[in-house]
């Protein structure tokens, strides 16, 4: 053997066993985190089916115009002292009268419409609903008056020529509302409802009121034994 190949040998044989050095040695081992052992929560065997729970809207509170008319429905039903309840007679379409108005004739007059009966028919329906008694009831002469009365069906109708409009001559105006004062102050001491279908002009000049067709006004003498308004009731 020649030297090349003795010292080959010798640097294969070292090279090998340096391999097989590095391949028997102790590799060093990453540490693994620490771990914490997992608790088990306990798992009910069956819940019982619960439904959630929907809280109804509180009922808020009422306008204070239903209050009001809530409020005078009771007092007319109890009517410990006497109202007067003055009416607008029901719709009849048209302002004032024609020029050829005659008093006992109702062609010649403005007249209630269709809608306008039904509408005096609820009032009165209204009334008897909330078992309200009326003593009596009283009505200008003008024929939509006296219709919108007697379709109140309430009490028998009587007419009451203080109550018939002034529109055409607003120089009578102030001895027909005297009139009716008077008769409020008379009739104060006794309980009880009377119901008097007049006229727009009617209604301004005793109560200072405005109202619409089929509109009330609820009126009483106060102690200083002057007519004031009590509560105004919408159209029905």
């Amino acid at each position: 053997m020649t030297l090349f190949t003795k010292r080959r040998s010798y640097f294969a044989g070292t090279l090998l066993l340096g391999l097989v050095g590095c391949l028997g040695g102790s590799q060093p081992q990453a540490s693994a985190p620490d771990v914490q052992p997992t608790a088990e929560i306990p798992v009910p065997e069956s819940a019982p089916d619960v439904q959630p729970t929907v809280e109804a809207p509180m009922p808020g509170p009422a306008p204070d115009g239903e209050i009001a008319t809530a409020d005078i429905w009771l007092r007319l039903q109890q009517a410990d002292t006497h109202y007067y309840v003055f009416m607008r007679h029901a719709i009849a379409p048209g302002t004032g009268d024609p020029a050829n108005f005659q008093l006992d004739d109702c062609s010649t007059q403005r007249n209630l419409s269709e809608e306008g009966r039904a509408q005096a028919r609820r009032t009165g329906d209204a009334f008897r609903e909330k078992d309200i008694a009326i003593q009596q009831v009283l009505s200008s002469e003008w024929c939509r008056c006296l219709d919108t009365a007697e379709l109140l069906a309430l009490a028998p109708v009587e007419r009451f020529p203080a109550l018939n409009s002034f529109f055409q001559d607003r120089a009578k105006g102030p001895e027909q509302t005297q009139q009716l004062r008077e008769f409020m102050v008379n009739n104060q001491d006794e309980p009880g409802v009377t119901i008097l279908v007049t006229h727009f002009v009617n209604i301004t000049a005793i109560a200072n009121s405005n109202v619409s067709s089929g509109e009330m006004v609820v009126m009483q003498i106060n102690d200083q034994n002057e007519p004031e308004v009590v509560e105004q009731i919408e159209q029905l």
